[in-house]
């Protein structure tokens, strides 16, 4: 793997806030799931097309995996959010 310059190790913890942001506005949690997501089918539609190279397959690779990190970042401040205690 080619070491990347413009590596940004808080970006997921960044764009999950960005969803939860559109979530605490009211928007449909499962609507922003279905935003952030990659569904599994679709990488694998992806990975198996032959007119993609190895290099542009890797990078299909690692975005699936920054969604889900992303996806998993949100699916935690909705639950956190639904379980903190409310003050009245």
């Amino acid at each position: 793997m080619i070491p990347r310059d413009d590596f940004d190790p808080l970006a997921p913890q960044r764009e999950a806030a960005m969803f939860y942001g559109l979530f605490l506005r009211g928007h449909s949690p499962d609507t922003l799931r279905r935003d952030i997501d990659v569904p599994k089918p679709v990488i694998e539609k992806w990975l198996k097309t032959q007119r993609y190279e190895t290099n542009f397959r890797d990078t299909l690779r690692r975005v699936y995996t920054y969604r889900k990190q992303v996806l998993a970042i949100f699916d935690e401040l909705v639950h956190n959010e639904k379980n903190r205690p409310r003050i009245q």
